[in-house]
């Protein structure tokens, strides 16, 4: 029997998963991470954590995937860019390999949290799968064949920027109108509070205790079952949206399946019933002819791990 490592690598923690070579997990722990560490420190702390994790059950660990966040270009094992730490052109591949003396393999975090949904989770029974994960931004990672889609070093495949309104909402990465301005859950809070000033005697200021920044996620889903109107538009307006960004997305690779995470997909049913009816509308080719699935994401917070553990398993 072979054992595998999962490195989910953050800002603020390092997850780490071991499996055996059926992707069954067996046993996780992180450590905590922080800007001010540095690099060398860094890849000190998780090459610990993967041997602390072999140690708990007494095992051999024979290979480590990581899904780090950002630009990552996989073939090199290298984080290209990622602008919250300072890491420019960092073999972290590489470096850990060095340290625990087995292979290691990188991806991007999101394209590790769509690997784990399609080879364990709720992608696990199509090969083509497209993963859209609904947080402050909006993340995403293509399956194809089984295997990840990450462009021409490791920098396509970012779904939250594709311009969804043209002369839209202003986004950080200085276009205008991008996907995770419109579908992110950030943008629902943002549209929830706006609804809130034009509606003084909307349901949504009661559930809040009349404090806007108690607004969250789940706010106007909330009202909105409670059949407040102001709640209604800013959930129908929100599905239109997300609607749109997916139709691109399915009319592009035309998967077998579309997988929503985040914290958005908490809603399940009250958000996948009305996206799949607007995606069935407007679809370029019908479903009845191409058959398509959008369902919610299974694995969670996990997804990542179980993906990092999926570039290495069976290798």
């Amino acid at each position: 029997m072979k054992y595998y490592a999962g490195i989910d690598f953050g800002g603020m923690s390092a997850k780490a998963g071991l499996f055996d070579e059926n992707g069954k997990l067996l046993a996780k722990d992180s450590v905590k991470t922080s800007k001010e560490d540095g690099y060398a420190v860094t890849v000190a702390k998780m090459a610990q954590l993967v041997r602390a994790l072999g140690e708990s059950k007494k095992v051999k660990v024979s290979a480590v995937g990581i899904g780090s966040p950002g630009i990552i270009d996989g073939k090199e094992g290298v984080v290209v860019n990622w602008f919250n730490y300072g890491w420019s052109d960092k073999p972290l591949a590489r470096d850990l390999s060095e340290k625990l003396g087995v292979p290691v393999s990188l991806t991007n975090d999101a394209n590790a949290a769509a690997l784990g949904e399609a080879k364990f989770g709720a992608g696990k029974n199509y090969e083509d799968s497209v993963f859209i994960t609904l947080g402050t931004g909006v993340g995403s990672g293509i399956v194809l064949g089984g295997k990840v889609f990450e462009g021409s070093h490791g920098a396509g495949a970012e779904v939250g920027h594709m311009v969804v309104e043209v002369g839209g909402i202003p986004c950080p990465c200085g276009r205008r109108g991008c996907f995770e301005q419109y579908a992110s859950a950030s943008a629902l809070i943002r549209d929830t509070k706006r609804a809130m000033f034009e509606h003084k005697n909307s349901l949504l200021w009661t559930l809040v205790g009349g404090d806007p920044e108690n607004v969250d996620g789940k706010t106007a889903f909330a009202a909105a079952r409670e059949n407040d109107a102001a709640a209604k538009q800013v959930v129908k307006n929100y599905i239109m949206y997300l609607g749109e960004g997916v139709l691109n997305l399915v009319n592009i690779f035309r998967p077998q399946a579309v997988v929503i995470g985040g914290g958005v997909s908490n809603e399940g049913e009250a958000l996948l019933q009305p996206l799949r009816r607007y995606v069935s509308e407007h679809l370029l080719v019908d479903c009845e002819r191409v058959p398509l699935a959008i369902n919610r994401a299974a694995l969670g917070s996990d997804a990542g791990m179980y993906g990092a553990c999926a570039l290495v398993l069976g290798k």
